[in-house]
């Protein structure tokens, strides 16, 4: 039992001080933050973060890890509802993409997507994770509901992996643009006018086409 407790308040440790250690990266940049603050921040001895973490560099890269899987499991939760037996398919992704906006333009995200554009310089390893942790295999799960609701005969997506990508890039380049990094805050009301708009030009290129009607050329 109290080697349960032992390991179970070692995690809880650690995870402080990633939790510490993003918010205080995200705040004053890699260079100013210092050790002693994220320490003092997670409530531990600045001994214990290098216990854990070795140096600042590595606590920079777990810092960001960790902050990507909490994108992954939001972005999987959210692509998980879309499915097949749903016999109004605009709704459907209408609502999938107001809710991956959500997580787009939360408070984390935007930090995470500013430090990474601060730090890339120095540390261009830092995109991998992000694409090999979350982005990567969001794409590739919604690729796989896309194929799912092509098997079903509500979309036309001959290269789902494709479509899938077209799709966030109709919801998030216009988000880009409005909410410049996180500094202007997006009402509610305009992520939806984004996501009905970002849906209705996915659907004029993918929604099936009656039998006889001819195919637009589509470039690969």
């Amino acid at each position: 039992m109290s080697g349960t407790i032992a390991a179970r308040g070692r995690i809880e440790k650690r995870q402080a001080i990633v939790d510490a250690a993003f918010a205080v990266f995200a705040r004053a940049g890699y260079a100013q933050a210092g050790v002693d603050v994220i320490a003092a921040e997670a409530g531990v001895a600045k001994a214990t973060v290098y216990s854990h973490f070795g140096d600042k560099e590595n606590l920079l890269r777990e810092a960001i890890a960790a902050s990507a899987d909490q994108a992954l499991a939001r972005n999987l939760a959210t692509i998980e509802t879309l499915t097949d037996h749903s016999d109004d398919i605009r709704a459907s992704l209408e609502r999938v993409g107001i809710r991956l906006l959500e997580c787009y333009c939360d408070d984390r995200s935007w930090a995470l997507r500013r430090l990474l554009s601060a730090e890339i310089n120095q540390f261009p390893d830092l995109l991998d994770i992000i694409h090999t942790r979350a982005a990567e295999r969001v794409t590739e799960a919604l690729a796989d509901r896309l194929a799912r609701l092509t098997v079903a005969g509500h979309l036309h997506t001959p290269a789902p992996r494709l479509a899938a990508e077209q799709f966030f890039a109709l919801l998030t380049g216009p988000m880009d643009t409005r909410a410049r990094l996180g500094t202007r805050h997006v009402p509610n009301s305009e992520r939806r006018a984004v996501a009905r708009a970002a849906v209705h030009t996915f659907l004029q290129a993918f929604t099936p086409k009656p039998v006889g009607t001819p195919s637009r050329r589509s470039d690969t």
